[in-house]
C-alpha cells in the first residue's frame, strides 16, 4: 500500500463528524462553486462579508472531536451527577414516560425535526397529537378551551396575568394579586413581568384577596405548601368585584380533584411535566393554558382548530394564526413564538396511553401513599401544616439537621423552608418501600410502623387528604381517542400512522428561511434521554449536579467565544424570551446608571415581529427605521432619529445578516452610531448560523444578543418547540442577566429576578449544543457557516431566470438565505406564493417562508447540512412549478383548474373515479422522478383556513362523529 499523507487526527477520524454534518462533499463544493464562478469559497465569502467585521483567524477553541469520544467525555460528566430520590416537588416530580412513547417519539427523527406545523396539509399528525393535549387541558381543567401549550409554568403565569389586564375592562386598578402560596420561582417570574408592564403586585393570603383593589389574581392549587381548597366562594366574591381569577393548577390532582373550571376561574395554567416528561433539570416542559370562551380570541399563542379541506373533509390547522406580534408588532401584549409543542405531544400521548382509568390509578396512588405517610407521621406526633393534600405534606417541629443528615445518607432530597418547615412531594415513581424508607428519614429507624399496616388502616377508615367538597365528580378523557389504544400494539400503530402524515428532515429538506432546519444528529440526541440529565430535580443541591454545572459551564465558555461577549446567561428557553431578558438587562443597567427614562427602542421596518412586541414588553416606545429600496437599514434615517432622540435613546435591535438575507456593508457604522448617541445595541442572534467562525457580534458593536439554540446550534424544532434562547452580553450588562431566587447565581444582581421558571431554561437539551460545538471545533463551525452561504448562492443562482431574488448584498450575493419575489409571477398568471407552496407538496417538500419579512415571497434557507443532491431536486421542484405556471400565463391552463390551485393532490384525487381536469393524473401526484422513488402523500387537500376561523373548534371531535 502507499503511504498515508493524511494526519493522524484524519485517521482517527476527529473530524468524520464534519463530513456527515456538512452536506455538500469536495466534489459538489468544486461544481457549485463554478456554478457561482467562483474559484474558491473564500472568494464567495470575500464578496459577501464585510472585510471590517471579518474574524480574524479563527475561533479559540478545541480541535473537532469524534462522536464516540465525545459521548464518552460527556457520560464521565455526566457521572458527576447524583441523581437522589427527589420529594422537592415545587411544580417539578419524577414520572414514567411509557417506553413505547420514548421510542417512537421522543427518540425519533420522525417527530423532534418536524417544523411548526405552517403548511398543515403534510402535518396533520402533530397536529392531532396537539389536539389531544389541548382536549386533556380541557377536560381536566374544565375550561371551554386551551392553546397548544406555552414554554413553562411561570411565564405562563405572566401570561396569565398580562391576559387579565387587558380582557378586565371593568377594573382600572393597576395591580394583581398574588397567593401567599404560589411557587417561588413563579412569583420570581411575575415580578420581571410587572415592573415592565407597570404593575404593583401585592403578596398575600388567599383569603385576603377581599381587602385589596386588584385587576386579577393568582392562586396555585394546590398551594406550595400542598393545601388543597375549594377556592369557589372566593372566585364568586371576587367576579362581584370585577377581579379576574387565574389558577396555578397541577395537572395530576385534576384528575382527582374538583376542576377550577368548576370553580369559576376565568384562567388555568401550568405544567404538563408530570405527564411523562422528565425533570431534565428544569425544562423543556409544556405548560398548558386553558381560559373561558369569552377570553379565546384574547388568549396567547398556538390553537389547533378543526376545519375541512377542499373536499370537506376534516382537517386539522392552527386556528387564529395570529402569532400577535406579527400584527400587533410594537402594540402587542405578548411575545410568544414559539410553543413546548414535541413536549406536549408527549404529555398528551401519556394521556392516551393511559386514558381516565389509567391516570385514575396513578393519581389515586399517589394520593394514597401520601396519605399513608400523613398518617404514620401523625401517630408519631409529627406537626402537619397543611390540613388538606393531595401529595404534598409540610411538616413543623422536626430536626433540620438530624434530618437532612438522614435524607443525604438515604440519597434522599426533601424540601426545606426558611421557616423550618419540612416539605415531601410524592409523585408517580414512589413505592410502598420508599414510604417506608421516608419514615425512618423522617422519625428514625424505631418508629414501629408498616405501611402495610397503615394501609389497611386508612382504607378501613376511609381516610384521605381530600374533603369531599373538591374529590372530583366530573368525567374526563371520554373521547375515543382515549379509550381506544389500550395495547401496545394498537400504541404503537396509532404513534405511527400519526407520524406517517408529517414531513419531517427524515423525508426531505426543509427550506424554511430564518427558521435554519439543520441536521440534529443522532450523537447529539442520545444524552437527552441519560437518566443523569433527564431525572435531576431543578433545585437539587449544587454538590449533586456537578457535571451539569461543568457541562453548561462549557457550553458557556464556547458560546462567549463563538460571540465575542463577556457573559452567557442560560435562563431564555426561547427565542423571544431571549429577546426580552436581553432588553431588560439593558434597562435593568440603564436603571442603575440612573438613565431609567431612556425608554426609545429602535427597529427597522425589516425586523422579526417579536423584536417590536419584545420592546413593548419592556416598556419601550418603538421607533421604526425605514429601509433602502435595496432592503438595507437607511443609515441617514438611523442617523437622524439616534440624534432626534438622543436623550431618551434605549436600544437598538438589528438582525444580522438582516432578515432580508443580506450582509448589510454598515452594520459597524449603525452601532457606533447608537453608541455615539447613548443607546446599547441589542443584535438579534436569529441568523448566527451566518456569522459563527467568520464575525462575532461582540466585536462589531453588539452589546446584547440571543441565540437561538435550537437554530443555530442544532437543537431540534421538534414540531414547533422545544427552544432556547440563551443571551450573550458585554461585562457593562453582565450584572443584570436574569438570576433565580431558588437557585441564585453569583455575580448577578439579587434584584435581578427571572424570566423562566428554572434558573438554567431547558436545561436537559443543552446536551444537544454542547456535543455539536465538540464535535465540530473552531473549523467544522467556520465550514458550517460558508457551506450554508454556498448552499443558499447555490440555489440563488440555479433559480436566476426562473424566479427573481428581491435583495442582495453589495457584490451580488446573499447571506445564508434568499428571497424569491412571487409578485411578478402573480401579476401575470394569478398565481400565488401560497400556490406553489402547496404544489411543493406534491414534489415532496415543505415551502420555503411565505410572505416573510416581505408579502408575496417565499425566503428559501437551505442550510449546510443538505447536500447538492438535496439542493438540485429542491431547484429542479421549484423550475418545474415556474413552468407549470407558464402553461397558465400561455392560456393552455385556466387560473381556476390547473396542478397549483388545486394543490395538494392526496390519494383521493388520484383514486377518483372522475378525473375532469386539464392534467394527468400522474402530473398531478408523481411530477418527478425523485417523488416517483418515494413518496409523501399529503394526508388532506387544501385546508380551508377562512371556515376554520368562523367555526373555531378546538377539541377532539365528539363520540357523535366517530359513529358516523
Amino acid at each position: 500500500m502507499s503511504f498515508e499523507t493524511r494526519s493522524l487526527a484524519e485517521l482517527t477520524g476527529h473530524d468524520a463528524f464534519i463530513r456527515r454534518h456538512n452536506g455538500p462533499d469536495t466534489d459538489d463544493v468544486t461544481v457549485m462553486l463554478a456554478t457561482l464562478g467562483e474559484s474558491t469559497i473564500d472568494s464567495l465569502i470575500n464578496k459577501t462579508l464585510p472585510a471590517s467585521i471579518r474574524l480574524q483567524g479563527e475561533l479559540s477553541l478545541e480541535g473537532p472531536r469524534g462522536e464516540h469520544e465525545t459521548l464518552a467525555y460527556l457520560k464521565r460528566l455526566a457521572g458527576q451527577n447524583r441523581v437522589f430520590k427527589s420529594y422537592i416537588g415545587m411544580g417539578y416530580y419524577n414520572t414514567l414516560m411509557p417506553p413505547v412513547i420514548v421510542r417512537n417519539v421522543l427518540e425519533n427523527p420522525g417527530w423532534y425535526t418536524a417544523y411548526t406545523p405552517y403548511q398543515p396539509e403534510i402535518a396533520q399528525g402533530r397536529l392531532e397529537g396537539l389536539l389531544n393535549f389541548q382536549q386533556v387541558v380541557m377536560d381536566l381543567t374544565g375550561m371551554a378551551l386551551a392553546n397548544a401549550s406555552l414554554l413553562d409554568e411561570a411565564t405562563a403565569a405572566a401570561e396569565a396575568m398580562a391576559l387579565c389586564k387587558r380582557a378586565n375592562r371593568k377594573a382600572k386598578s393597576m395591580a394583581f394579586f398574588v397567593a401567599d402560596d404560589v411557587f417561588p420561582q413563579t412569583l420570581d417570574v411575575l415580578r420581571t413581568r410587572a415592573d415592565y408592564l407597570g404593575f404593583e403586585l401585592i403578596v398575600d393570603a388567599p383569603e385576603r384577596l377581599e381587602a385589596y383593589d386588584v385587576f386579577g389574581a393568582l392562586l396555585q392549587h394546590p398551594g406550595r405548601q400542598g393545601e388543597v381548597r375549594d377556592y369557589t366562594a372566593l372566585i364568586d366574591t371576587a367576579h362581584g368585584r370585577n377581579i379576574m381569577v387565574a389558577i396555578a393548577a397541577d395537572i395530576m390532582s385534576l384528575v382527582v380533584l374538583k376542576s377550577p373550571g368548576e370553580m369559576g376561574a376565568d384562567i388555568v395554567l401550568g405544567s404538563a411535566q408530570r405527564f411523562g416528561v422528565p425533570m431534565g433539570f428544569g425544562g423543556p416542559h409544556a405548560a398548558y393554558f386553558a381560559v373561558t370562551d369569552e377570553l379565546k380570541r384574547m388568549m396567547p399563542g398556538r390553537v389547533i382548530g378543526v376545519s375541512k379541506d377542499s373536499r370537506g373533509n376534516p382537517a386539522l390547522r392552527m386556528a387564529m394564526q395570529t402569532r400577535e406580534q406579527h400584527i400587533r408588532r410594537e402594540k402587542a401584549t405578548s411575545n410568544i413564538c414559539t410553543a413546548q409543542a414535541l413536549l406536549a405531544n408527549l404529555a398528551g400521548f401519556y394521556a392516551v396511553y393511559h386514558g381516565a382509568e389509567g391516570l385514575r390509578s396513578i393519581a389515586t396512588r399517589i394520593h394514597r401513599l401520601t396519605t399513608i405517610l400523613a398518617e404514620g407521621l401523625g401517630r408519631q406526633g409529627a406537626t402537619r401544616v397543611n390540613t388538606h393534600f393531595f401529595d404534598t405534606l409540610t411538616l413543623a417541629g422536626l430536626d433540620l439537621d438530624t434530618v437532612r443528615g438522614r435524607a443525604l445518607t438515604e440519597q434522599i432530597n426533601l424540601r426545606y423552608g426558611n421557616d423550618g418547615t419540612i416539605s415531601i412531594s410524592l409523585d408517580e415513581t414512589t413505592t410502598a418501600a420508599d414510604v417506608a424508607t421516608l419514615f425512618d428519614v423522617l422519625l428514625g429507624v424505631e418508629h414501629g410502623q408498616t405501611v402495610a399496616e397503615l394501609d389497611r388502616l386508612v382504607v378501613a377508615e376511609a381516610r384521605q387528604g381530600i374533603p369531599a367538597t373538591l374529590e372530583r365528580k366530573s368525567e374526563f378523557l371520554i373521547h375515543p381517542t382515549f379509550r381506544r389504544y389500550r395495547s401496545e400494539t394498537e400504541m404503537l400503530r396509532y404513534l405511527k400512522r400519526l407520524e406517517n402524515k408529517d414531513l419531517s428532515l427524515t423525508h426531505a429538506m426543509i427550506p424554511l428561511g430564518s427558521c435554519t432546519m439543520k441536521l440534529n444528529a443522532t450523537s447529539e440526541m442520545i444524552p437527552v434521554t441519560w437518566p443523569e440529565f433527564a431525572n435531576i430535580h431543578p433545585f437539587a443541591p449544587d454538590e449533586q449536579v456537578a457535571g451539569y454545572r461543568q457541562m453548561i459551564e462549557e457550553l458557556s465558555h464556547f458560546l462567549i467565544e463563538i460571540t465575542g461577549y463577556d457573559a452567557i446567561s442560560m435562563q431564555p428557553n426561547s427565542g423571544a424570551q431571549g429577546e426580552y431578558a436581553g432588553l431588560v438587562a439593558i434597562r435593568r443597567y440603564q436603571h442603575a446608571a440612573d438613565e431609567g427614562h431612556r425608554d426609545i427602542c429602535l427597529i427597522p421596518s425589516s425586523a422579526h415581529g417579536t423584536n417590536p412586541a419584545s420592546a413593548a414588553m419592556a416598556q419601550m416606545r418603538v421607533v421604526v427605521v425605514e429601509c433602502d429600496t435595496k432592503g438595507n437599514i437607511d443609515i441617514t434615517d438611523l442617523r437622524d432619529k439616534a440624534e432626534q432622540h438622543r436623550e431618551q435613546l434605549s436600544a437598538i435591535m438589528l438582525t444580522y445578516p438582516s432578515t432580508h438575507g443580506v450582509f448589510e456593508e454598515n452594520i459597524r457604522e449603525a452601532c457606533e452610531i447608537v453608541h455615539a448617541n447613548g443607546g446599547q445595541v441589542y443584535i438579534d442572534g436569529a441568523n448566527m448560523n451566518a456569522q459563527v467562525g467568520l464575525c462575532r457580534p461582540g466585536d462589531y458593536g453588539g452589546d446584547v444578543s440571543h441565540l437561538n439554540l435550537h437554530k443555530t446550534f442544532c437543537i431540534p424544532h421538534g414540531g414547533g418547540g422545544p427552544g432556547m434562547g440563551p443571551i450573550g452580553v458585554k461585562a457593562h450588562l453582565a450584572p443584570y442577566l436574569p438570576n433565580h431566587c431558588v437557585t441564585p447565581q453569583a455575580g448577578l444582581e439579587a434584584t435581578s429576578s427571572a424570566v423562566s421558571s428554572a434558573a438554567f431554561g431547558s436545561a436537559s437539551i443543552l446536551p444537544i449544543s454542547w456535543a455539536y460545538i465538540k464535535m465540530m471545533g473552531a473549523r467544522g463551525l467556520r465550514e458550517a457557516t460558508q457551506l450554508a452561504i454556498l448552499n443558499a448562492n447555490y440555489i440563488a443562482k440555479r433559480l436566476e431566470g426562473h424566479y427573481s431574488v428581491l435583495y442582495k448584498g453589495a457584490n451580488g450575493t446573499v447571506a445564508h438565505e434568499c428571497i424569491l419575489d412571487i409578485r411578478p409571477i402573480k401579476a401575470t398568471s394569478g398565481i400565488s406564493e401560497e400556490d406553489i407552496a402547496k404544489r411543493l407538496m406534491d414534489y415532496g417538500f415543505h415551502a420555503p417562508t411565505m410572505s416573510f419579512p416581505v408579502a408575496g415571497t417565499l425566503m428559501v434557507e437551505p442550510t449546510e447540512s443538505e447536500s447538492r443532491y438535496e439542493l438540485d431536486r429542491f431547484c429542479d421542484a421549484m423550475i418545474a412549478i415556474r413552468e407549470e405556471i407558464r402553461h397558465i400565463e400561455h392560456g393552455e391552463w385556466t387560473p381556476d383548474n390547473n396542478p397549483l390551485v388545486l394543490a395538494p393532490h392526496t390519494q383521493a384525487d388520484i383514486c377518483s373515479e372522475e378525473w375532469t381536469r386539464p392534467y394527468t393524473r400522474e402530473q398531478a401526484a408523481f411530477p418527478s422522478d425523485a417523488v416517483k422513488a418515494s413518496k409523501l402523500w399529503p394526508a388532506v387537500n387544501r385546508v380551508d383556513n377562512v371556515y376554520g376561523d368562523r367555526n373555531l373548534i378546538c377539541s377532539c371531535p365528539s363520540i357523535d362523529a366517530y359513529r358516523d
